[in-house]
């Protein structure tokens, strides 16, 4: 079992670090000094702005298919396209799994305005439906979002 590379640390040093940028070499330390070490890390450091663009176009393109398949994880009912979290707002706005968006959003506002606490002041079931609903919306909006950003 190798030591942490901090010196006076008697812990395990099971998370490796770079020595240097572009080095093989790797410092080993345990996870509370791993953390430390890289709390000030910043990717682009010393990159012009035209390489920061290019850098961070190239990590987007390389992982967008790990984004794209995200759902096959959480494998819900539906065609596929939709994960069991959405699925599941989708069900709380009694909603079909091939819906738009935009009628997402109505939906949402349709029935948030029925039970909104300025419609309904006071009444504890009205309030914990309109925070379900508002959940609901919040799942559905992500999700819509970070298909929009795949694009």
């Amino acid at each position: 079992m190798r030591l942490c590379d901090r010196h006076g640390c008697e812990e395990p040093g099971n998370c490796p670090a770079p020595k240097a940028p572009n080095s093989p070499e790797r410092w080993m330390f345990c996870q509370a000094h791993a953390a430390e070490y890289n709390r000030k890390w910043d990717y682009f450091e010393g990159l012009d702005k035209a390489e920061k663009e290019a850098r961070t176009k190239a990590e987007r393109s390389e992982t967008a298919g790990y984004a794209e398949a995200q759902h096959y994880g959480w494998g819900g009912s539906g065609d596929g396209s939709r994960s069991a979290d959405e699925m599941r707002a989708l069900d709380v706005l009694e909603l079909e799994a091939d819906v738009d968006f935009p009628v997402i959003k109505k939906a949402w506002r349709e029935k948030a305005k029925t039970v909104h606490p300025d419609v309904k002041p006071g009444d504890v079931e009205a309030a914990a439906e309109f925070q379900k609903l508002q959940v609901a919306y919040e799942v559905l909006k992500s999700a819509e979002e970070r298909r929009e950003w795949r694009g």
